[in-house]
């Protein structure tokens, strides 16, 4: 069995697009970090399953990252998983609609900390050990940063942040740690969403190749910005079958 060289972290690693990263990045040879939060069920079995592919390739870390108050502890936590961090992938994510009239503080603070404040001080926890591995950092951004989702003010101002991040860190942590981020389209749909087939038509209408993408799509980008794009950082990859052109 090839040894497992390098680590990856992914925060809300246990479901949909986090799930996906976490097994393709497990099946090139990574060992795997994931946190999560409510869903120990889920953890639990994303634990045995990568664990019986490759003992002891994986640890699971249960945060509430929009509670999370000592940012550095963690960091530390997480180092002793393997010894080492290379990637650090932020896609832990909420996202919930914020009409003008529902703007309160309890959406704000929940919205931005879990979508941006967590992104910046998980990458100023683990900055040192990424610059010392010459790492990568990934962020899971969203094409509805430009133009933004309607109905949704907060939640645009917490991505299109999160886009502004990746391209400062980029400058701050260069030349030894790449920063990029991969903008999701319609990969899958909300889950709140589930029976709004009208809306789901007129989101297919709009995207070029005609259906929704998997999240596999958003893992592949995610390996190649972290293992072949060598020359690539401050960039956001739009992953959603040329919907931009029709926004």
């Amino acid at each position: 069995m090839t040894k497992r060289l390098k680590t990856v972290l992914i925060t809300g690693g246990v479901k949909r697009i986090g799930l996906s990263i976490a097994r393709i990045l497990h099946r090139n040879n990574y060992n795997i970090i994931i946190t999560y939060n409510k869903s120990s069920k889920q953890a639990k079995e994303i634990l045995k399953e990568l664990n019986d592919e490759s003992r002891d390739s994986c640890k699971i870390i249960k945060v509430d990252f929009s509670k999370i108050s000592n940012f550095s502890k963690f960091s530390s936590n997480a180092l002793r998983c393997f010894g080492r961090l290379d990637v650090l992938i932020n896609n832990a994510s909420r996202f919930y609609p914020t009409k003008i009239n529902q703007v309160n503080q309890k959406s704000w603070i929940d919205l931005i900390d879990t979508n941006l404040k967590s992104p910046l001080m998980l990458s100023k926890g683990f900055h040192s050990e990424l610059k010392k591995r010459k790492g990568n950092i990934v962020n899971i951004i969203d094409i509805h940063i430009d133009p933004p989702l309607k109905d949704h003010i907060i939640y645009n101002i917490s991505k299109a942040g999160l886009l502004a991040l990746t391209k400062t860190l980029a400058k701050d942590l260069a030349p030894q740690v790449r920063v990029n981020g991969v903008s999701p389209g319609a990969i899958m749909w909300p889950e709140a969403d589930e029976n709004k087939v009208k809306k789901k038509r007129d989101i297919l209408s709009r995207i070029a190749l005609k259906r929704v993408g998997d999240p596999n799509d958003i893992a592949r980008a995610v390996l190649f910005l972290i293992k072949d794009g060598n020359y690539i950082t401050g960039q956001n990859i739009n992953v959603d079958g040329g919907r931009k052109l029709n926004m």
